[in-house]
């Protein structure tokens, strides 16, 4: 068999003056962003976030970047650049500055703010470094330059690193919209001065390298959005991301035109749109948002709600209105306006989301039925003009999972960068720029980090998750039974304890003949004692549900001596 050239060893020793580029997180899905530059015996790490769970994923917080690779070099980092405030790019910056608190922490102005805000409920005093566009630092043996990119957050930054191996452009995630509501502009003249000097590695965004054309303004979707408020009878919910600074902006804008008070429901949406307002990223009337006990006392008509639970994370606001947990009731008349895009992953999660509202009278208005959405990340057209003006002599695809990748890396070559310079990795996978030439050498551990409660990794095991994943599924069976050591025989019938399985009379008959045809036969070899009574009792109960039920919950047998 062919070996793939993704079947990887460790890397060798990188030489003198070469870069190592070290993807942990980021590349074959979305979230969890997460990049190591290696240079002269130093780590610079740009971005580190979060990606969240799965339905397959039972229990879990959220998911982390595996720190393995660094956590022995921990003294080498010189510091942590955060792109933009998004979670899947700030996240995991607590569970890193829990493994070294005095890491410099680098960002603009608004990412530095979320990100500190975070660190004080991980009571965690972080060391700030605040940069902005147009500026120029130098970390050990990294020079960088920060530039001004467009996204659905304010305050992005792509950055620019200069070291003796080379010029590396790492866009984070950005688009090119002509008519940004904050009117700051993608910093393109400074993509083609770079591009000028001589760009050794583009790290371009790649979410939306699979969409044809240029990516919609922000200010499109105003229209929509004053139809959804021109036409509610009652009350107005909106679901959002809790950073999505420049889409809550709309919202609180057509609120003022259409004469509604505006109070923010979750805890991190009050926290991260008090800190955008304070810094002047959020603009709001005097008067406009009003504590949500103030609601009861308003008319419906007059009333928007702002709240987190775009993706149909369980715990989120609106998730629990749609399932009637929550203090809010949806009711008939209500229209609830979904305003983010569906990852990828999340689709199932966010129907049901969907399907709870509606069924509670509510009209859900979302990107599927209405131009209420669009999207912060550049499609193909930005993406081949941004390699047209920087030149690129080798590319590396980020931020996407492996189908936006390789869209990505398809526009790369079709603008004339040679098909062996563009470098197609995912999460693990060590590349090396070396005299201007960027090769893969090799892999290191970059597996996923489960964060369950309080607990990083360890319990939180795929062996676990598959329990639980079992457990919903299947249920759970205890089988209980009193052994006589000196014959082997049960001194009385065995109990059984279901959860989550119907326990009926013919149900427990099957499975007691089960056990006695099971204990008979192990009998007539020797006389069983205690641990191999419970692994008769788990084979043989498990063997006759799945040849009846075609099931096999989860079985504990526990045997006492008598």
């Amino acid at each position: 068999m062919t070996k793939h050239e993704l079947d990887l060893n460790s890397p060798p020793s990188l030489v003198k003056r070469g870069l190592r580029i070290v993807p942990l997180g980021g590349l074959g899905e979305i979230g969890r962003n997460m990049t190591v530059f290696e240079h002269k015996g130093k780590l610079l790490i740009v971005d580190c976030g979060v990606l969240f769970p799965e339905e397959t994923q039972p229990g879990v917080n959220v998911i982390l970047p595996d720190f393995s690779y660094i956590r022995g070099r921990m003294q080498d980092v010189v510091a942590v650049v955060l792109t933009h405030g998004h979670e899947d790019h700030i996240g995991g910056v607590p569970y890193l500055l829990r493994e070294r608190a005095d890491i410099p922490v680098v960002g603009s102005e608004l990412t530095l703010a979320f990100v500190s805000a975070k660190l004080e409920e991980h009571r965690i005093t972080p060391k700030l470094q605040q940069v902005k566009e147009g500026q120029r630092r130098s970390f050990g043996p990294f020079d960088l330059e920060f530039l001004a990119v467009n996204h659905s957050i304010p305050d992005g930054l792509a950055v620019a690193i200069r070291t003796e191996a080379g010029l590396v452009l790492a866009t984070g995630d950005f688009k090119m919209d002509q008519f940004p509501l904050d009117n700051r502009l993608t910093d393109l003249p400074g993509f083609a001065r770079l591009g000028e000097e001589g760009v050794d590695l583009f790290m371009t965004d790649s979410t939306n390298a699979e969409v044809p054309g240029f990516t919609m303004t922000e200010e499109d979707i105003r229209p929509a959005i004053d139809s959804v408020f021109r036409t509610a009878p009652r009350r107005i919910i909106v679901s959002s991301f809790a950073s999505h600074v420049h889409r809550i902006q709309q919202v609180i804008d057509a609120s003022a035109r259409h004469n509604r008070k505006v109070a923010f429901v979750g805890r991190s949406m009050v926290r991260n749109m008090a800190i955008a307002e304070k810094l002047g990223f959020l603009h709001v009337p005097k008067g406009l948002i009003v504590d949500v006990k103030a609601l009861e006392r308003m008319k419906d008509s007059q009333v928007t709600m702002i709240c987190t639970g775009s993706q149909g994370e369980p715990m989120a606001a609106l998730s629990r209105m749609a399932n009637r947990e929550h203090t809010i009731k949806i009711g008939e008349g209500d229209t609830v306006l979904l305003a983010s895009s569906l990852i990828p992953g999340n689709e199932n999660s966010i129907y049901r989301v969907i399907n709870g509202l509606t069924r509670w009278g509510a009209n859900v208005v979302h990107k599927g039925n209405a131009k209420v959405h669009v999207s912060g990340h550049a499609s193909a057209g930005e993406l081949v003009y941004c390699y047209n003006l920087v030149k690129p002599k080798n590319v590396m695809p980020i931020h996407g999972e492996w189908r936006h990748l390789k869209a990505n890396a398809e526009l790369a070559i079709r603008t004339g960068v040679p098909e062996a310079q563009v470098l197609v990795v995912e999460d693990g996978v060590v590349v090396d720029l070396v005299d201007g030439v960027a090769k893969i050498v090799g892999r290191v551990p970059a597996e996923i980090v489960l964060v369950d409660g309080m607990t990083v990794g360890g319990v939180a095991s795929e062996e676990a998750l598959a329990d639980r994943v079992q457990l919903s599924n299947d249920g759970a069976v205890t089988i209980l039974g009193i052994l006589d050591t000196r014959t082997g025989a049960l001194v009385e019938p065995v109990e059984f304890i279901a959860r989550g399985f119907v326990q009926d009379n013919a149900w427990i008959q099957g499975a007691t003949k089960s056990i006695d045809d099971a204990l008979r036969a192990a009998n007539k070899v020797k006389i069983v004692d205690g641990p191999e009574l419970e692994e008769i009792f788990t084979q043989s109960v498990t063997r006759w549900m799945q040849r009846k039920y075609r099931r096999i919950p989860v079985i504990t047998s526990v045997v006492v001596d008598a």
